[in-house]
């Protein structure tokens, strides 16, 4: 099973993203770091986490660019460290959806404690954002699911379109919608859609084969119902 992360590290000084990654790690925050914009991209197609630690100057991009294509698909706190600290530095970050700033060089135990603090914001913000149904609960704010009190790791893919249907829930999403909103693309593919909506049935459906939650209205689209029929 792929992890859940609390936090993943975006910084190309490798021993100083590793090193602090070892730290978080041994801390009790589960921790990944990936060193390019493009080792991000292929980390976020796969797995999650709840907090990423961005640097600014990248070897391969900007993390102010890399903030703004993220917010526009999730509200994953987003805190930048850099030792570009100059105010206007601080306010771009703030400006383009970065939630803080961390300046470098750090210390590790206090960079610690902001995170541990960041990601109990998260917990607590999302408790009124909880959807419970069968053994699920999806807990909208943090994006994050769980099946009997344990994490279900969906890749990222999967994770947008479940989130999409339940906000969207008791009503029918065409296809087509879900290819622009989800996929922000006009031209996905049922045999795409088909895969994800099965593999998501797999991981949260007591019986994939006979769904209870989302189900399927042929030839038009999807329909997240909340409530087992009786």
């Amino acid at each position: 099973m792929q992890l859940l992360y609390d936090c993943l590290i975006v910084e190309d000084e490798v021993p100083l993203a590793d090193s602090t990654c070892k730290y978080l790690n041994l801390s009790g925050v589960r921790a990944e770091a990936v060193h390019s914009v493009q080792a991000f991209d292929a980390f976020w197609k796969e797995h999650s986490a709840r907090l990423i630690l961005l640097d600014i100057r990248l070897a391969d991009g900007c993390g102010y660019n890399l903030c703004r294509r993220l917010r526009e698909e999730t509200q994953v706190p987003i805190v930048f460290i850099s030792c570009q600290t100059a105010e206007e530095n601080i306010l771009l970050g703030l400006n383009v959806g970065g939630d803080d700033f961390i300046c470098k060089p750090y210390s590790l135990p206090i960079l610690l404690a902001k995170v541990k603090a960041v990601l109990r914001r998260c917990q607590a913000d999302g408790e009124g954002e909880t959807v419970s149904f069968g053994a699920c609960e999806v807990h909208l704010a943090q994006e994050t699911v769980y099946r009997n009190k344990e994490p279900v790791v969906l890749k990222r893919m999967e994770l947008k379109l479940l989130l999409y249907l339940i906000r969207n829930r008791n009503r029918l999403v065409e296809k087509e919608e879900l290819y622009r909103e989800v996929w922000q693309e006009a031209f996905v593919g049922d045999g795409t859609l088909n895969v994800h909506i099965r593999r998501l049935r797999e991981k949260i459906e007591e019986n994939p084969s006979k769904p209870k939650f989302i189900l399927t209205e042929y030839g038009k689209g999807y329909l997240f119902r909340l409530r087992e029929e009786r």
